[in-house]
């Protein structure tokens, strides 16, 4: 009898709170971070309450966040009358969460570790802002499935504000044992039974299946990929602002991710934000489209710190039965405020540097290359960007430390803001031409600098006059021939073009067009639109037997120099299991090795003409056992099964002898010597062959 009026109590108050969130939730201002308008000032002040021994709840009128405690997961979301917009029928650490995944050195088994902290602690609060922290701290008394990391994991609820940020600390330091650290994300699961469209971008969104659907479904050929009774899909997303919309409810729930400053792998890495569940991730370190080069190797004692985020979860409204797309629209428009308002002025951590607590940097980049124009050229469109100190091109790599990018105008000016104090180099490349430019000096900024360049040039690889070209670098395959997917298999996630290369089973094609003869690529004839295979990838024979491909580059030479050499430079613009060396011959113990290679795919590229005293003699044959140039190890970016058309950039020059080309018709052998995986090849950027 004593709990009926409790129950009471506590129906009303929610019944009280769901209606005030209702009343501001319907027509949400726009809102910026920071600001102190009128609209604003009128909001009600933000509230911490405890509700619990185990949960505290921020809110501000327009939604309440729950959170556990000392846990620091995210319980519970109510906005616009929805009691909880997460996934509520899972447990608590599987609703709103960062995760990791983890292992320890020379172990292959992986670690998940949703990081449930020890200590809750009050930052702010005020009428006008609640920070919150969460802390796990590591020690040798630690389980031996806790990351050796101390992680402070911080949540932010600003008056008048339709959402809350998030933001994590994370520390290792000396005393702490080695760690390889894959994948560092947010993510959320939101409510199965509300949240069916998912919108990446003004293409890509669409009404997705439930996991029902998915479960129901036949396993191609990976487990992710799924033939459903529907033919739904799930995708991918490259923009800073990915999430779900309730149709029924007419709610969207978005992460927007202002800056990429604290994301691995540069500017363009490409990377999983949605999925089927519906789950929507905020990732920060992960190998998707890189492959393990992008694990994170801290060795034992070593000092490392980051800020990963913060990151907003922005919440929207409209009118029952409106087009989702107006939602998705609304979306666009915060996330532009957001970035605008980068660096926030509002976090506390004094890890993570307020505006003018940064620098500036500025120039102007221009290219020299005699070979096509005798002034300088205006860098157009450049990215350019400081990355912590390395080789060219090393920032696409770089999962420690902290890089900021911009791109440059029509005239080659660029002006890089917010830049945190540190020590960097200067990084950049430039669509129409090959390469990855450095600044030889490094830069060291301070807070308040201000570091005007002037004019820079980038010399891009070059060793002689254009003979021919096949596409255009641009770090990616996108120029070439996609084909339409098998009927079966079509999804509509797209209505983009260009977005062609989103569909699942396109390597099965290359055996549909070329079920016996290889691709022949006629150098004057051929288009490389329509007659150049996006992604160089294995034959299937049937019965999950894959077996090498041989591509073949036909040209006329009206004249050699054979006591010079030619160059020819490939750049690729992604790489599974695949090796690129420039060599004369194959080492006899490579060779011994090679059936150990069979999960690989190694590219043999071959010269071959045809010689002028023996008519029906090969300088190297397409079966020639000692190619002119052969392949190393490299990537695993696996962009061809993600169904992306980039991933990490490659590029290798090798040398042609003249003596080995011929007056008239020559061919270039572009070999995968190993089959065994549909998934395992290369996409190529850009190949050309230069002059002497």
């Amino acid at each position: 009898m004593k709990k009926g009026p409790n129950m009471f109590v506590d129906w009303l108050i929610f019944v009280l709170l769901l209606s005030v969130t209702a009343c501001y939730a319907k027509n949400p201002s726009r809102w910026s971070p920071g600001t102190n308008s009128q609209g604003i000032n009128s909001s009600p002040p933000v509230q911490l309450r405890r509700v619990d021994n185990d949960h505290v709840v921020m809110d501000n009128g327009l939604l309440n966040v729950t959170l556990s405690t000392p846990t620091g997961f995210v319980t519970a979301i109510q906005f616009n009358g929805m009691y909880n917009v997460l996934e509520y029928r899972n447990k608590e650490s599987k609703r709103g969460y960062w995760d990791v995944v983890w292992s320890k050195p020379g172990s292959r088994a992986n670690i998940f570790d949703v990081l449930p902290g020890t200590q809750y602690k009050v930052i702010a609060e005020d009428e006008n802002r609640i920070e919150v922290s969460f802390i796990k701290t590591w020690n040798s008394s630690s389980l031996d499935n806790e990351i050796p990391l101390n992680i402070d994991k911080r949540f932010i609820m600003l008056r008048g504000s339709p959402g809350f940020y998030s933001y994590a600390i994370f520390e290792h330091f000396e005393g702490l044992p080695a760690v390889n650290i894959a994948e560092s994300r947010m993510a959320f699961q939101l409510q199965q039974d509300w949240f069916h469209y998912m919108a990446l971008s003004d293409a890509r969104q669409k009404f997705m299946p439930s996991p029902w659907d998915r479960a129901a479904g036949k396993v191609l050929d990976y487990p992710e990929a799924v033939l459903l009774k529907n033919s739904a899909d799930s995708s991918i997303s490259d923009n800073r602002v990915s999430g779900w919309v309730s149709t029924k409810k007419s709610v969207g729930f978005w992460v927007i991710i202002p800056s990429d400053e604290f994301r691995a792998g540069g500017p363009v890495k490409q990377d999983l934000t949605s999925h089927v569940g519906p789950t929507t991730l905020a990732p920060f370190l992960t190998g998707h489209y890189a492959g393990n080069g992008l694990t994170l190797t801290l060795q034992d004692g070593e000092p490392w710190k980051k800020v990963f985020g913060p990151v907003f979860i922005y919440l929207n409204s409209g009118k029952p039965n409106n087009d989702p797309r107006t939602l998705w629209d609304d979306a666009k428009k915060q996330m532009l405020i957001e970035t605008k308002s980068w660096p926030y002025d509002f976090p506390l951590s004094q890890d993570f540097p307020h505006a003018n607590q940064r620098g500036t940097m500025s120039g102007r980049l221009l290219v020299r290359d005699r070979y096509i124009s005798r002034v300088l050229i205006n860098a157009s469109s450049a990215h350019v960007g400081l990355a912590p100190p390395g080789e060219a091109g090393s920032w696409q790599r770089d999962t420690r430390g902290y890089q900021f990018w911009n791109q440059t105008d029509l005239e080659g000016n660029f002006m890089i803001r917010g830049v945190r104090p540190g020590t960097y180099n200067l990084y950049g490349w430039v669509p129409g031409f090959i390469g990855d430019y450095k600044c030889a000096l490094p830069v060291n900024m301070s807070a308040g600098d201000d570091i005007q360049l002037g004019d820079i040039e980038y010399n891009p690889p070059s060793n002689g006059f254009t003979i021919w070209e096949i596409g255009i670098p641009d770090r990616t395959a996108a120029e070439f021939f996609v084909p339409n997917p098998r009927k079966t298999l079509m999804t509509y996630l797209s209505s983009s073009s260009s977005d062609r290369f989103r569909q699942y089973g396109l390597w099965d094609r290359y055996t549909d067009l070329y079920p016996k003869e290889d691709l022949v690529y006629t150098v004057g004839a051929s288009n490389y639109s329509k007659d150049w295979f996006f992604a160089h990838v294995t034959r299937d024979l049937g019965n999950k037997t894959y077996v090498p491909t041989t591509w073949r580059i036909v040209f006329n030479l009206p004249k050699v120099v054979p006591t010079r050499n030619y160059t020819l430079q490939l750049a690729l613009a992604s790489a599974t299991a695949a090796r690129l060396q420039s060599l004369g011959t194959m080492s006899r113990d490579f060779l011994s090795k090679s059936s150990s290679y069979s999960i690989l795919t190694i590219i043999h590229v071959m010269l071959t003409t045809f010689h002028q005293c023996y008519p029906k003699g090969w300088i190297n044959d397409q079966n020639a056992k000692r190619p002119h140039f052969d392949t190393r190890l490299i990537g695993k970016d696996n962009s061809i099964a993600r169904h992306g058309i980039h991933g990490l950039y490659w590029l290798y020059s090798f040398n042609v002898p003249g003596y080995q080309l011929h007056k008239g018709t020559n061919t270039i052998f572009l070999r995968q010597a190993f089959g065994s995986s549909p998934f395992f090849g290369v996409m190529y950027d850009y190949i050309r062959l230069e002059a002497p």
